[in-house]
């Protein structure tokens, strides 16, 4: 699903809280992509925000620069709108036609999003028939502050480039990641600087999608308050131990239990709303993405809390392998560059 459509030539721009990133693919043979050209550059938070004047300046530089160094020379564009800025919803609403669907919701979308109509961007897609019943069908809906979406237009068409769908993160997520055709659900668990977004799967499209505010800077600050130790030291501490109780004699995972129960029960919480909802669909794994998946023994801490099967997601899955020795296959920070690349006539 995007804000804005488009097709064409394009690349992927990922605008992440800690870097940005850039993908170009080029479609192959069943399913399959070839890699094009990549790229990316760490920033820093305020940066990433770009509140003032001076850190939109600082990140319009970076952007270039990556754009430059990785090789693409396409001015389209497909960009990624962050979970903490979009809202996105599944509802259920009468069988009807597409045009009767659409005179319908434009009268009714102010009871569906957090905002007046006339103050977002809005755009939907029909999911198919409610498992729940088959007289109704299930639409999902998703929306950001046109506010936002205007300002986030006019930094990068300012840098010459034109913007041909501006899609939330957690559903460009969904493109790269997760196993096409899996018999059972599939949930995404994407951690960044500040929060993690949550998204269900079922039958290829998202059937919940969530926020939960606990990023990689809640476990740090967990760890700096437990520990006594800096904040550049525990983030690091984190980030190469992750919650191994064979490494520091186990002080990691002990410093963080607290935060790690409160996340665990709110991911466990999302995953039994749904079900509540799809009574008959069974939750068959948990794929981790961004800072989830770079923590390690995240995936066996997950695993033994919830007994679902966690793995690291792979969102070069579908990708050939460039020869480029520097080219980290299991990258999961190109989640959301890789989806948006990969997009075409779906969602």
């Amino acid at each position: 699903m995007a804000i804005i459509k488009g097709v064409g030539d394009f690349f992927g721009l990922d605008i992440g809280t800690a870097g940005v990133r850039v993908v170009q693919l080029a479609p192959g043979a069943n399913g399959r992509w070839s890699l094009k050209h990549y790229g990316y550059a760490p920033i820093d938070l305020k940066t990433a925000l770009a509140d003032s004047a001076e850190a939109k300046q600082r990140l319009s530089e970076v952007i270039m620069t990556v754009v430059g160094q990785s090789g693409i020379k396409t001015k389209a564009v497909a960009i990624g709108l962050p979970a903490t800025k979009t809202f996105v919803t599944v509802i259920d609403v009468p069988s009807t036609s597409v045009p009767d669907l659409k005179s319908t919701l434009r009268y009714q979308l102010d009871q569906y999003i957090p905002m007046a109509v006339d103050d977002a961007k809005v755009d939907w897609a029909v999911l198919g028939q409610s498992p729940q019943d088959p007289a109704l069908h299930e639409v999902l809906i998703a929306s950001t502050a046109a506010s936002y979406a205007e300002e986030r237009l006019e930094l990068i068409e300012g840098l010459g480039f034109d913007v041909i769908a501006a899609e939330p993160e957690p559903l460009a997520t969904m493109r790269s990641v997760l196993t096409p055709g899996a018999k059972d659900a599939q949930v995404i668990v994407d951690m960044g600087e500040q929060s993690v977004n949550v998204v269900v799967s079922y039958g290829d499209m998202p059937r919940l999608v969530r926020t939960i505010p606990n990023g990689l800077s809640t476990l740090t600050h967990a760890a700096v308050q437990n520990l006594g130790v800096e904040e550049d030291q525990a983030r690091q501490f984190i980030l190469k131990f992750g919650l191994a109780s064979d490494k520091l004699e186990g002080k990691i995972p002990q410093a963080l239990a607290g935060t790690l129960d409160g996340f665990t029960s709110e991911l466990s919480k999302s995953i039994k709303f749904f079900q509540t909802k799809y009574t008959s669909l069974t939750v068959g794994n948990i794929v981790l993405v961004g800072y989830a998946g770079t923590i390690p023994q995240m995936a066996e801490y997950l695993s033994n809390k919830l007994g679902i099967q966690v793995s690291v997601a792979n969102p070069w899955q579908f990708v050939a392998a460039p020869t480029d020795p520097n080219f980290v296959a299991n990258t999961t920070e190109f989640a959301v560059a890789v989806g948006l690349a990969q997009r075409g006539g779906d969602l």
